[in-house]
């Protein structure tokens, strides 16, 4: 069986660790006042990389919060991933000089394609493409936006310029605590021949296990905010079940 990441994900606005509902910035829950504190404690439990978001970043277009995650990137020692708002070479080389690991590329990714592959060009496997989909198609600007672009043909074509990582969020899934669309999340691994991590409705150990039932197929992971923080799912538990599975 092929290795499959759970990435605990720390959504960061107004410096605070929070969680949106469908990306709803009029829905949101503060989960921690200290995102630093939060990073640290999912590695004691056993994360092996951790997933940020520049919330504020999204939505002002340019990071927001770098010197909050430079400082998470450089005290843990696990690998660190980071998106929102990332539209430049200049943001993406910043991040990357703070200590980051990966950086997501979002909104640009359709609506600056000269800069996406640029990106994939320059830096290649430190760079995930975060494909955000609404009924199939791709959503922009903190999912605001949705384009006439389909998940699967923009992930060929990235693929064809460099991606290997794509991470991919079915929104109507996203915050509801309903499970994650494990098959649209195969389809897109296959279509593209890339490894897919999957994100949003993940809400019990066992959406992790249907998830790594297809790490052969190029699901490679799996984004868990909400239900790590509200305990419906438990950090070592699910790595420790994960693992357990895998040496079957």
């Amino acid at each position: 069986m092929s290795s499959f990441v759970i990435y605990p994900a720390i959504d960061i606005r107004g410096g605070k660790c929070v969680r949106l509902v469908q990306g709803d910035y009029g829905r949101e829950t503060v989960y921690n006042e200290n995102p630093l504190e939060v990073a640290k404690s999912w590695e004691v439990q056993g994360g092996s990389f951790i997933h940020l978001v520049d919330l504020d970043g999204a939505k002002a277009g340019h990071p927001v919060n770098d010197e909050l995650i430079g400082q998470i990137a450089r005290s843990v020692q696990v690998p660190v991933q980071v998106g929102g708002g990332l539209r430049t070479l200049e943001d993406v080389k910043r991040l990357l000089s703070l200590g980051v690991s990966r950086v997501i590329i979002g909104t640009a990714a359709i609506e600056d394609r000269e800069f996406t592959e640029a990106v994939l060009g320059t830096y290649g496997d430190k760079v995930a493409i975060g494909i955000d989909a609404r009924n199939g198609f791709v959503a922009t600007r903190g999912w605001l936006e949705t384009s006439e672009v389909q998940a699967e043909e923009l992930a060929k074509q990235l693929a064809a310029k460099g991606a290997e990582t794509f991470i991919f969020t079915d929104i109507s899934r996203d915050g509801m605590m309903q499970g994650p669309n494990v098959e649209a999340i195969v389809s897109l691994a296959k279509a593209s021949g890339r490894t897919v991590i999957a994100s949003g409705g993940v809400t019990v150990q066992d959406d992790l296990l249907s998830l790594a039932a297809h790490a052969d197929q190029g699901v490679g992971g799996a984004i868990v905010g909400k239900a790590l923080y509200t305990g419906s799912i438990d950090l070592a538990q699910a790595l420790l079940a994960i693992n357990n599975k895998s040496l079957l």
